[in-house]
């Protein structure tokens, strides 16, 4: 099956896209989680690293979530390619 442009431009964004988030998740998973405990103030009652861990990873992980697939839809739409509803 020979790509058109369009295709190859499709998977292009969706790459970035895709790269994009991943090193998003990549930050909160490694990065913040490991300079957080340097962090030793008190956050509603608990340490702010415990609470990083804990909660606000996966807050991130969910606006992550919710954020691909907005985007997804709308490049779909954008080539043509989106699910009918």
């Amino acid at each position: 099956m020979q790509l058109t442009e369009t295709h190859r431009h499709y998977w292009q964004k969706n790459l970035r896209l895709t790269g994009i988030l991943l090193a998003i998740w990549f930050v909160v998973t490694f990065g913040v989680s490991y300079f957080a405990r340097d962090l030793s103030f008190s956050f509603f009652g608990w340490p702010f690293s415990f609470w990083m861990g804990a909660q606000g990873a996966l807050v991130i992980y969910v606006i992550i979530i919710w954020y691909y697939a907005r985007a997804m839809n709308r490049l779909d739409q954008e080539h043509g390619v989106a699910e009918e509803e």
